[in-house]
């Protein structure tokens, strides 16, 4: 994993993408855009740097800094790995440390615009080890993750209502409601909603 010392992530022609994105229309957005550039900048890249580092086109990560289009997950899980934080991590620093009371009405909301899934930010705060993030998952959709996304976190799913599959590597888990798996050894993960239905599911994870 890139961090602000370190090597590179690999280069992957197959990986270096460019996603359909949305216009950004929110304050979330917006501040996201602006943190994007912020931590780049405070690491002294370019945006062939970062690119090169996440696998996320030049092109792309431009769009997103001027708040041009709206990153999908996928895109803002590999420009967190780069930066070495967490999906939320970034999120996080984007909207502000917050008060150690997280109010509903406050929680980040941010819709992924490939998937329609939403994601709140329930809980998360810099000077605390756990986060705690609402997922609500359309039906038929589904998320992948690369490895690097979990290589500085411990995490467990917890099934709120409906059914989600999880597919760690090679390993398939299918968690009905109520249902809760801790996640192994860090490794490419896709979420898939495979129903009619929308899946609920919380996570809570913890930074090692």
């Amino acid at each position: 994993m890139a961090n602000g010392e370190g090597s590179p992530l690999p280069f992957n022609p197959y990986f270096y993408y460019i996603i359909q994105m949305d216009t950004l229309v929110d304050g979330t957005g917006q501040r996201l855009a602006q943190r994007i550039r912020l931590e780049r900048d405070g690491r002294g890249w370019s945006l062939a740097e970062l690119a090169e580092r996440s696998g996320v086109s030049r092109a792309t990560i431009s769009k997103i800094e001027r708040a041009e289009v709206s990153p999908t997950a996928a895109v803002l899980v590999r420009l967190a790995s780069a930066f070495d934080l967490t999906f939320a991590g970034l999120l996080l620093r984007a909207e502000g440390p917050g008060e150690r009371v997280s109010r509903a009405s406050e929680q980040p909301v941010w819709h992924d615009p490939e998937t329609g899934y939403v994601r709140k930010q329930v809980f998360s705060r810099p000077d605390h080890p756990v986060e705690l993030i609402r997922v609500e998952m359309p039906p038929k959709q589904r998320v992948t993750l690369p490895a690097s996304s979990y290589a500085h976190i411990r995490q467990l799913v917890w099934v709120q209502t409906g059914s989600l599959v999880i597919t760690e590597g090679g390993t398939r888990h299918e968690l009905a409601t109520g249902d809760c798996l801790g996640f192994g050894p860090p490794a490419d993960t896709t979420f898939a909603n495979e129903t009619n239905s929308t899946c609920v599911y919380v996570v809570a994870l913890a930074r090692s």
